[in-house]
């Protein structure tokens, strides 16, 4: 099916022919043509009366108006066709001025669309991210050509699916996927709503044509289209799918002696445990089980560890067992002096140094020689990323005035800093990646209007934004070797495969990554920022889909560190689990998506084959190996993201060291988080001074703007903490 722009700007469709020389013809439409008919080359030609703004469709007459076409008689030609047909509709609603109008026309050209097979009504051909229900079948003809059938439970969506089928149903592959989001977005209809309205619909509809175009275009040319291991959450149970998606799944419903023996060990000698998002599947099911029966047990991002810990010393814990990487063992150690609580002992779960390729990146000579460059560049503020040690927080803050930041808070922190303080420079650190995807998110925030600014932030406008641009430094040389596995690989198959899924993507993964996911985000299909971002996104999405009360299928690629996952099932079981639906039929799937990187790593064992050695990133080495030469990781093509460091948090070392205590003996001393008896160059205690960048954020969320003490900190720098 077609449509041309009429005298009056109304697009009408055009009837098939089996002609091959038609291209050259003038055209008329007399009814709407089956969409899975070739278009363009049609005979059989009748005119048909205009619709106006005020009238109604009905089932036995077209909306549209009498009018001719000439087509391209050329390949060249003709691939000019989807972007021709493009303007043609942007300049139809364009001379539209009233949105009631727009709105009309759609609904006029709802009335175009074919009845869809109730047969074809399933799950599986559901557009995700839609407010209302879209289905859509794709197939190529025998001419090579893409061929669309859709539908929808709403005429105004009906109306929105009639304008792509018309751009595309026919084109050549080619054509199809040439065509961007972005090229649509141009285009308004008028529609009232926020950004996960019916205007986001064809985005997504189109991001599924695409990815359903591209899987018939591989399996006509043999190639085999191998997804990402998978797990399948419904309320009657979890469906594994590949290899590394099964060993998660047997962790999520742990050995009950194991959760009885660590239950009556905590209890009996008043431990808390603070955990990463990032555990091993194992230790994570075993305290997700635990928290039923002990309530001082915490998994959540790094931000709250420490805050968790202290409400466990206040309710009488007389130990904290942390399981994370050193940086945070560290920093629950001095909040827990901070706050008066010296008496509690805290525990790491290794004798072995649990370290962090980031943290490391930041306890380099580079970064000390970055941060000397911006103390003789004043005014200027330092703001680190928590997943630091606190050594590197205490010595940053007698260079430069800093504040800490997280991945959900880092774009708040830096624009309200812009905002408060007149020409300020701002040094952004360790984390390379995430500070050019913030670069770059402010480059993307130029072409905003100064009304979606505002609500980003209030005191900016396109002017401002465009002015701290050239004052906004990010350190070279630091990634996490979890997230820098989601480079142009991963990306590539992801865009492939999952194109129409809900893209999930923490703010450390590469600009690629980055950047897929934030486009699924202005749609409405995706996040980009902390882990508990994501876990509240998907939370979001599955309680929507269970409020709409139909049968869904919901699939969400996890960027970020696989061990997230526990906590994913965890809750989306509780929503499927508490769902009051009232019919029986309406079954929601979540799948969640584990990419997997030729290039991940997994942890060596006593198990590994011989003659496998660590791996060297930098100055860093580290006791892993590719996943396909150990035999471990998601698939025989590489594995998962996955922390090695933190997979040395395991459960044997938990219970070993919790069964321990109190350790009289000093028998596990090496797993005792010390504190820091080194001084700064000025004589004062790390943990003072470093703790106060996290004091400052702190200040930052509770108030919404930067502390008194910080600013006069940066107004008068001398290149020495002010007292």
């Amino acid at each position: 099916m077609a449509f041309s722009v009429s005298t009056k700007a109304s697009i009408f469709p055009t009837l098939p022919s089996n002609s091959d020389h038609g291209y050259s013809r003038k055209l008329f439409f007399s009814k709407p043509p089956s969409l899975f008919q070739p278009p363009f080359l049609n005979k059989s030609l009748k005119c048909v009366q205009s619709l106006s703004p005020d009238s109604k469709p009905s089932p036995s007459s077209s909306p549209f108006a009498c009018s001719a076409v000439s087509f391209p008689s050329s390949a060249a030609a003709a691939a000019e066709l989807v972007p021709a047909r493009l303007q043609q509709l942007i300049t139809e609603f364009g001379s539209l001025t009233e949105p009631s109008d727009r709105v009309k026309r759609l609904m006029g050209y709802a009335a175009l669309l074919p009845p869809f097979p109730d047969a074809s009504r399933v799950a599986l051909n559901r557009v995700m991210g839609c407010t209302a229900q879209v289905w859509l079948e794709t197939r190529i003809d025998e001419e090579g050509r893409m061929r669309f059938l859709v539908d929808s439970d709403s005429e105004i969506t009906r109306g929105l699916c009639a304008c792509l089928i018309w751009l595309l149903d026919g084109a050549a592959p080619a054509d199809v996927l040439s065509l961007k989001t972005e090229d649509l977005a141009v285009l308004n209809f008028g529609l009232p709503g926020t950004q996960r309205s019916r205007a986001n619909t064809w985005l997504n509809v189109l991001v599924s044509m695409q990815k359903r175009s591209k899987k018939l275009l591989a399996e006509r040319e043999g190639k085999m289209f191998e997804p990402f291991p998978s797990l399948m959450i419904t309320s009657d149970g979890i469906d594994a799918k590949g290899s590394y998606a099964e060993a998660q799944a047997r962790f999520l419903f742990p050995d009950e002696s194991k959760v009885e023996e660590l239950v009556n060990v905590l209890k009996e000698k008043e431990i808390g445990v603070v955990a990463h998002f990032y555990m091993d599947p194992e230790v994570q099911g075993v305290l997700t089980a635990a928290q039923k029966h002990w309530p001082h047990i915490h998994i959540s991002d790094s931000l709250v560890m420490a805050d968790s810990a202290v409400k466990m010393a206040e309710a009488g814990c007389k130990f904290i067992t942390v399981l994370g990487v050193d940086f945070m063992s560290e920093n629950v150690r001095a909040i827990l002096d901070q706050a008066g609580f010296a008496e509690v002992g805290v525990y790491r779960m290794s004798e072995d140094r649990i370290g962090c390729s980031l943290a490391d990146a930041a306890s380099t000579p580079a970064y000390m020689n970055y941060l000397k460059e911006a103390s003789v560049s004043p005014p200027s503020l330092h703001v680190i990323y928590i997943n630091t040690s606190l050594e590197t927080k205490a010595y940053s803050h007698e260079l430069v005035p800093t504040i800490t930041c997280t991945s959900s808070n880092v774009v708040q922190t830096v624009l309200q800093a812009f905002a408060e303080i007149p020409d300020l420079k701002i040094w952004y650190g360790p984390d390379t990646y995430m500070g050019a995807n913030i670069a770059k998110l402010f480059q993307q925030m130029t072409f905003m209007t100064d009304e979606e600014i505002a609500e980003m932030h209030p005191a900016h406008n396109a002017d401002t934004i465009r002015s701290l641009l050239p004052r906004l430094h990010y350190f070279q040389d630091g990634s996490c070797i979890v997230h820098h596995l989601f480079g142009h690989e991963v990306v590539q198959k992801i865009n492939d495969m999952y194109g129409d899924a809900f893209l999930t993507a923490h703010l450390e993964v590469p600009g690629e990554m980055f950047s897929l996911a934030m486009e699924a985000k202005r749609r409405g299909m995706g996040v980009v920022g902390s882990t508990q971002n994501i876990l509240d996104f998907i939370k979001q999405r599955v309680q929507e889909s269970l409020d709409r009360n139909v049968s869904d299928h919901l699939q969400f690629v996890l960027g970020t560190e696989s061990g997230m996952v526990t906590a994913i099932v965890a809750a989306v079981r509780k929503l499927l689990g508490s769902s009051t639906t009232s019919s029986e039929k309406a079954k929601v799937k979540v799948e969640i998506v584990f990419p997997v990187s030729a290039d991940s790593i997994s942890q060596t064992s006593t198990r590994s084959p011989q003659g496998v050695e660590s791996v060297q990133l930098g100055d860093i080495i580290l006791p892993v190996i590719p996943g396909v030469a150990s035999g471990e990781g998601c698939s025989i093509h590489g594995g998962c993201a996955s922390c090695p460091y933190m997979k040395m948090n395991s459960l044997n070392s938990l219970l070993k060291v919790c069964h321990q205590l109190p350790d009289e003996d000093n028998i596990i001393a090496p797993y005792e988080a010390e504190r820091f008896k080194t001084r700064t160059l000025s004589g004062k205690e790390i943990a003072d001074v470093g703790c106060e960048p996290i004091l400052h954020m702190r200040h930052f969320q509770a108030k919404k703007e930067m502390p008194e003490k910080l600013v006069d900190h940066i107004l008068h720098q001398h290149g020495n903490l002010s007292s």
